[in-house]
């Protein structure tokens, strides 16, 4: 299957042939150009990986709400201590993992 992309707004379109018109800005499909077969793969292999880090910053931010209501009942300083590192600790994965999926849209490969 080719891979074209809008050249006005940067839309990946999947399929043998580009959109009428694109769904995100509207421009018609003589504005679509065919992605590289290399840079498809690419495309392809990637979004794999962007999907687990979708879904692990995800359960990052759940883990930070469950941190954050531990946190609130203050059983002793132990579990304090654990629920505080556990939501700083989050919050810098979630902020790795947002330059991660930044550097990878940097490639072209989102």
């Amino acid at each position: 299957m080719k891979m074209w992309r809008c050249s006005v707004c940067g839309y990946v379109h999947f399929g043998d042939v580009p959109p009428e018109k694109c769904p995100k800005c509207g421009a018609p499909a003589e504005k679509f150009v065919e992605i590289e077969k290399e840079k498809a793969a690419l495309i392809e292999r990637s979004a794999f990986t962007n999907g687990l880090l979708m879904e692990l910053y995800t359960l990052l931010a759940k883990a930070a709400e469950v941190s954050a209501r531990g946190e609130a009942d203050n059983l002793d300083p132990g579990c304090v201590g654990i629920f505080k590192k556990a939501q700083a600790d989050s919050q810098v994965l979630r902020r790795m993992i947002m330059a991660e999926v930044e550097t990878h849209i940097g490639k072209g490969k989102w």
